[in-house]
């Protein structure tokens, strides 16, 4: 049933030659390499990477402040989700005198990447920063592509995010030289334990090359919706909500699943209205247009469950009578929408919930961003003489039942040496 509505091709073969060389080089040359990234990859002529404080406080003072509102909105909004995730350390007493705690420890030093390539992303900022931040992560860094109508700067706007959220370490280092330098540390930029973000296929292919030399939070690919309507969604809202996923690029998948022909029909006529009005029509159309979109048409609302939760998609829209009672049963999705009122835009910038969610059908097995991304569980044995006395038999049992009889003289020196 997964292979019923086809996924764009990351075509991360083809990049990760060219990607294990940029990163080699960044590895081996440090500040140089990635000057001559920008140069190659992006037209700018750098001689800094690190993105000066006088330019995001400048950036914040011109922002608009319409999106400045926005922003702060976004910010407080997700900070409130992200604050309830958190999780406290767990001690049990396995055994009287015998206790496991659960630690819960913010990882040191993280780097988040914030496309700016065909559209500066400044709500990446939000999603990827603010979960770090309540997570406690003592140290921030930020790459975002240089542009060369900024002045080889990241977008105004992205550097204006970084200054509200009080982040002071951004680079104009964009692709896969950025995820290197992360990586392997250049310059002023030190290594980082994790990168998260979202990227274009260069930097998941160098996500991909450099994973164990870094955690990562994903390998997204290109952005997908899936709506699951019955006859009585609005063909209007429907068609608006596949047409924004299709704005993110021409590989984006936006899909359709219902049980109504009718909707469907009326489905097509908004799509061709909408688009023909759209500022950024031929990537849509191209997007629209792809293998990887589609109307499917099932027998009822319980087949089409079947088909969205197979598909597993990053966005799931329900339009259909109870929708709430259905969103409980789906298992695989990154994030789910439910009723007329709750477009997947909503979430892009101001539900509270984050849009680094999974691709691919990765939903099947992963989870969105969240502050648990962000921290690691360290667990703490503390164990009396009389509770490793009790714990003997049994430990030394399992080590000679592995032949590891080395295991076991590590308990009896203690406990049959003191006796």
């Amino acid at each position: 049933m997964p292979t019923v509505v086809p996924r764009a091709g990351a075509d991360l073969d083809e990049v990760v030659e060219t990607v294990r060389r940029v990163c080699d080089d960044v590895r081996d040359r440090g500040v140089a390499a990635i000057v001559e990234a920008s140069r190659r990859y992006d037209g700018v002529h750098q001689t800094d990477i690190a993105v000066p404080p006088e330019a995001m406080s400048s950036a914040l003072e011109r922002l608009d402040p319409d999106v400045r509102r926005g922003l702060e909105e976004s910010i407080g909004r997700l900070r409130r989700t992200c604050e309830a995730e958190l999780e406290s350390d767990v001690a049990t007493e396995v055994v009287p005198g015998g206790t496991v705690r659960r630690r819960i420890v913010p990882m040191g030093r993280v780097g988040l990447y914030v496309p700016g390539g065909l559209a500066p992303l400044v709500s990446s900022v939000v999603m990827t920063a603010v979960p770090a931040q309540v997570a406690g992560v003592p140290s921030i860094a930020v790459a975002s592509s240089p542009q060369r109508e900024h002045d080889g700067l990241p977008h105004p706007t992205i550097l204006a995010a970084c200054a509200l959220l009080g982040l002071t370490e951004v680079y104009a280092v964009g692709g896969a030289q950025a995820v290197a330098m992360f990586a392997w540390g250049a310059g002023p930029c030190r290594p980082v334990d994790l990168v998260a973000g979202p990227g274009n296929r260069y930097v998941v292919a160098a996500k991909r090359l450099l994973k164990g030399r870094i955690g990562i939070d994903s390998e997204a690919g290109p952005t997908e919706i899936a709506i699951l309507a019955d006859a009585g969604a609005d063909p209007a809202g429907v068609a608006a909500d596949l047409i924004s996923q299709a704005e993110h690029g021409e590989t984006s998948a936006s899909v359709l699943v219902t049980d109504s022909e009718s909707l469907a029909e009326r489905v097509g006529v908004e799509l061709d209205r909408q688009v023909a009005a759209t500022k950024h029509r031929e990537r849509i159309t191209a997007a629209l247009t792809g293998a990887q979109s589609a109307i499917v048409l099932v027998d009822d609302v319980e087949q089409g469950l079947a088909v969205v939760d197979a598909y597993a998609p990053e966005h799931l829209e329900i339009h259909a009578a109870e929708a709430g009672r259905l969103a409980m049963r789906v298992r695989n999705a990154g994030a789910i929408f439910v009723g007329p009122h709750a477009p997947v835009s909503l979430g892009d910038y101001c539900a509270g919930s984050n849009h680094v969610l999974p691709t691919g059908a990765c939903a099947c097995h992963s989870s969105g961003l969240t502050v648990r991304s962000f921290t690691k569980t360290v667990q703490v044995v503390e164990w009396s003489e009389a509770a490793l006395r009790a714990s003997r038999d049994a430990v030394v049992a399992l080590a000679e039942a592995e032949d590891l009889p080395a295991h076991g003289a590590a308990i009896r020196t203690r406990v049959d040496g003191a006796s």
